[in-house]
């Protein structure tokens, strides 16, 4: 392929030596000028008009098409987050085994999967320290169900260690409560919001909205006691549009979507706000400890509450602004052993979805390696 100079070059020589090869044939001089005239002007028109057709231009810069942009390697990323693998440690029950405490020492850990695409996005299982950097002075919001309390419980231990985590706890999961903390060593704000409905959730966006006070980061997530209370699939959908329009207007965050839900040409510009959503996990109805879970929370149920997510554009994953922590894949990978009552996992589950966001903002925040 000719490049840009290249090609300047070989025009340059086509209007000096031509003519002067022509004269050679004994051509007039004033055919000899004509030529020349009408050379020089054909290569300068056909340069200025080059940018103007697509095709033209590859052919002379074909680097410039084939090379892939660093928003497009950074999205690509962030699809491979969820390629995790579990391994065990020491000797585990097949169901329902305790990993902290399991006699045998059972133990199970997690890291992403070893191939290819995944090792060239260089994801990281930060550590307090790195994590403290990233979080350092940030406000934090997590808002759900009980899978967000544990998303909590993960994040603290992250940054707190185990101790501080102990000393908390029954703060912490004081029943159907809110609770908030502040990290000093970091100056990290966190706030749990117990919000089991979608609802909950719209209403706390339009609490922020009005108060124009807003987190840096905010994960929500719902479903799990609209299931067993309420059980309808179409209202689901329908709440969660209106949190979809409510979040889209709570900030000028990136998005294919207007508050309508129809494509824009040109998303808003990106705010520090990054929003992420908590995913119901993979029940185990058979380990389920009530009859009215059981008959209520059925596979079935859990595939259309999962397609209403998908279809109402929320997500990222379907053209929405929150990025999903798919709590269901990670815990199905994870298994029986899991958990003891087919609802809430062991915290091997949660850590990895941490990570998984930690690492996210890592992408976002242009800090991963390009």
């Amino acid at each position: 392929m000719l490049g840009a100079v290249q090609l300047g070059l070989l025009a340059a020589c086509v209007v000096l030596f031509v003519p002067m090869g022509m004269a050679g044939w004994h051509l007039s001089r004033n055919k000899m000028l004509f030529f020349s005239c009408a050379l020089f002007i054909t290569l300068a028109v056909g340069v200025h008009l080059t940018p103007y057709f697509p095709s033209i231009s590859a052919f002379l810069s074909p680097s410039e098409v084939i090379s892939t942009p660093a928003s497009l390697y950074r999205d690509s990323c962030v699809l491979l987050l969820h390629r995790v693998v579990y391994s065990d440690v020491g000797e585990c029950d097949d169901i329902g085994a305790n990993f902290d405490d399991n006699e045998n020492g059972c133990k199970r850990s997690w890291d992403w999967t070893k191939n290819g695409e995944v090792d060239e996005c260089d994801f990281q299982k930060l550590k307090k320290s790195d994590a403290s950097d990233l979080l350092n002075g940030s406000w934090v919001v997590v808002a759900g169900d009980s899978q967000s309390r544990l998303m909590v419980v993960s994040l603290l231990e992250l940054v707190m260690g185990s101790e501080g985590v102990e000393r908390i706890k029954g703060d912490l999961f004081k029943r159907h409560s809110d609770y908030s903390v502040m990290v000093e060593e970091i100056g990290m704000k966190l706030d749990f919001v117990w919000a089991p409905y979608v609802a909950n959730l719209t209403e706390l966006t339009l609490r922020y909205k009005g108060s124009k006070d807003f987190p840096d980061i905010l994960m929500m997530g719902a479903g799990l006691w609209d299931m067993l209370h309420v059980n309808n699939v179409s209202e689901f959908g329908v709440s969660l549009r209106v949190l979809r329009d409510s979040v889209l207007t709570l900030l000028p965050v990136s998005s294919s979507l207007d508050a309508g839900g129809g494509v824009v040409s040109e998303p808003k510009p990106s705010h520090l706000l990054h929003l992420f959503w908590v995913g119901m996990p993979t029940l185990i109805t058979s380990m389920l400890n009530t009859a009215e879970k059981k008959q209520r929370m059925t596979a079935a149920m859990c595939s259309s509450y999962d397609k209403e997510l998908t279809g109402s554009k929320l997500l990222r994953q379907s053209g929405g602004p929150l990025l999903k922590l798919d709590i269901g894949l990670l815990s199905d990978f994870c298994g029986l052993r899991c958990t003891s009552d087919g609802m809430h996992y062991d915290e091997v589950v949660y850590d990895a979805a941490l990570q998984i966001m930690l690492n996210a903002l890592l992408i976002e925040s242009n800090q991963k390696p390009q």
